[in-house]
């Protein structure tokens, strides 16, 4: 197949994006497939009339792939890198070679990636993509929405409210929360934004980074606990993924840096009736969410109670070949690269296949 593996983009994540897309590609083209690594922001300067050649050019792409940096990338200069005067957050020829594509995989991190917007505007143009449609990744990517599907579903979540910013200054009490809380921005990933706040100046701390970011957050009750994440294939649990940080808690430098937290395999910390009941969980959440082909439910235990609460799910979490997802894929017995075609295959007979054979 010839295939577009879509990384990159204009997204706080854009590294650890990159670092999916060129493990995905190099999988692909390992199987046989035409893949090429385009970064959606960038894009790809290309003669028009030659564009059929990037599918047989043989770096790949990989060439725009770097290693995952401990800091956030500078958007701004990122911004100001990018030739021409594009005002749209897709470079030149992406839409086209897309278009050109069998199929194009989408390993795109936060921002319009995982929003929706893309696969929205794909759906329109009639460009065949891979994950989640576009209804679950607008409806996933907001974390106060999902609190509210979640509630309404009787999915377990730690209490909590959204906050937007001409209400920044309203008291805890009010909010019906008390210290410790946990602020992360209403949309977005990576655990990027997420702050624990314990006194009353962590707390104004971060709420004044967190509305630095967007105009509406999500404030939570902490949980102290273990963390676990479900990978979701077809709708089906996949088996849990243990993670324990070397020290703090998951956030962007324990998730992407190499040594800085372990993950087992299946868990082995919990008994059957706590791992039953997780993955029941999250195939409702993926269920309420109106997700489709796969995506990743995170939660986590109290150490206290033993009661799980799901924080979150990812419609387009990590997918190098050590990222959660694909360590339980491993789990269930799929190898990286066949559980990337199976990937492509379930988003073809979910989207696509009933079109073909009318």
């Amino acid at each position: 197949m010839k295939i577009i593996v879509l990384a990159g983009g204009y997204s706080n994540e854009r590294d650890v994006s990159l670092s999916s897309g060129a493990s995905i590609c190099r999988a692909l083209r390992e199987r046989g497939h035409k893949a090429y690594l385009l970064d959606a922001f960038l894009g790809l300067e290309y003669p028009s009339d030659r564009l059929s050649e990037v599918f047989d050019l043989p770096d790949g792409g990989l060439g725009i792939a770097a290693d995952v940096h401990t800091k956030e990338p500078d958007l701004d200069a990122l911004w100001d890198s990018r030739p021409g005067d594009l005002a749209g957050y897709l470079g030149p020829n992406v839409l086209k070679l897309c278009g050109m594509a069998d199929i194009t995989f989408l390993a795109l991190h936060g921002g319009i990636g995982e929003n929706g917007k893309l696969q929205a505007a794909f759906d329109v143009l009639g460009i065949r993509y891979t994950g989640p449609n576009s209804l679950g990744c607008a409806l996933a990517m907001d974390k106060g929405v999902t609190k509210e599907i979640f509630r309404m579903q009787g999915i377990p979540s730690p209490a909590g409210t959204n906050l937007r910013r001409r209400n920044k200054n309203t008291p805890l009490s009010s909010l019906g929360l008390r210290l410790p809380v946990v602020v992360k921005p209403c949309s977005g990933g990576s655990s990027l934004g997420v702050h624990i706040a314990r006194t009353k100046e962590e707390y104004r701390k971060a709420i004044e980074e967190s509305f630095a970011r967007e105009e509406e957050i999500v404030i939570e009750t902490f949980i102290d606990g273990r963390e676990y994440a479900c990978g979701i294939f077809d709708g089906k649990a996949l088996p849990l993924v243990e993670i324990i940080p070397k020290d703090g808690f998951f956030d962007y430098l324990h998730k992407y840096q190499l040594g800085a937290a372990d993950e087992i395999c299946p868990a082995q910390s919990l008994n059957s009736e706590q791992t039953a009941f997780i993955q029941a969980a999250g195939e409702k959440a993926f269920a309420a969410l109106r997700l489709d082909v796969y995506s990743r439910a995170d939660f986590i235990v109290d150490n206290n109670t033993g009661e799980c609460y799901c924080l979150e799910v990812n419609s387009l979490p990590g997918m190098t070949s050590a990222s959660l997802l694909p360590k339980a894929a491993k789990a269930a017995g799929y190898e990286y690269g066949e559980f990337c075609e199976l990937i492509i295959q379930k988003s073809i007979e979910t989207r696509y296949q009933l079109g073909e054979d009318q």
